[in-house]
């Protein structure tokens, strides 16, 4: 069944709103700190990552939550195809601490998946924990077929269909299909405080 998203901009929460908007380039260096907590600084050698190395994310699919002027979650969406068919990948989808028990990362998800959606695609892919992911539509069944270019756990292996039928001929390990990204060249300058990721 094809699934209704509707599109979610802003929330207010406390005594300051939120906001998602499309990243800037502004947003790589405390992005890639906010990603070093979430996920470790060893976080480019997960398997994930061989699908995000030298790629640009998909056009239009990479979105910053911010709160009161400061970067507050990041997630972005890429390119990939297996088997013939093609879909995209989410991750990695992180929430600052500080602000974990605001919705932050169910409203990223929630515009993502819209946005995704709004501009004509079929389904989405993510490597996360099932009893999070399950309330957006996602499910290991849609996924089952689909495997990723190294070592993962098949149970958070899951998928989305943004039409029905989209993950049909997406079967075996998944391929990098996405723009190339110009070397980085973005430093690290400080520490972020533990923070909440979902997906890897």
């Amino acid at each position: 069944m094809t699934t209704a998203v509707k599109t979610i901009s802003s929330l207010t929460c406390d005594t300051a709103p939120f906001a998602i908007r499309p990243e800037g380039t502004s947003d790589a260096v405390p992005r890639e700190l906010l990603l070093d907590v979430c996920f470790g600084e060893n976080r480019n050698a997960r398997t994930c990552q061989r699908l995000r190395d030298g790629r640009l994310p998909a056009e239009s699919l990479a979105f910053t939550a911010e709160r009161q002027g400061a970067l507050v979650g990041t997630v972005r969406l890429w390119h990939v195809s297996a088997g013939g068919g093609s879909t995209l990948v989410l991750g990695p989808l992180a929430v600052d601490p500080a602000f974990q028990t605001l919705g932050i990362g169910g409203a990223l998800m929630r515009h993502a998946i819209a946005e995704a959606q709004r501009l004509g695609h079929g389904s989405i892919v993510l490597l996360g924990d099932a009893p999070y992911y399950e309330r957006f539509g996602f499910s290991a069944a849609k996924a089952e077929h689909i495997a990723l270019p190294g070592p993962f756990e098949r149970e958070r292996m899951l998928g989305l269909e943004l039409r029905d039928g989209a993950l049909a001929g997406v079967r075996g390990v998944l391929k990098p299909t996405g723009g190339a990204a110009a070397r980085s060249k973005t430093s690290h300058f400080r520490k972020a405080p533990p923070a909440t990721s979902r997906a890897a």
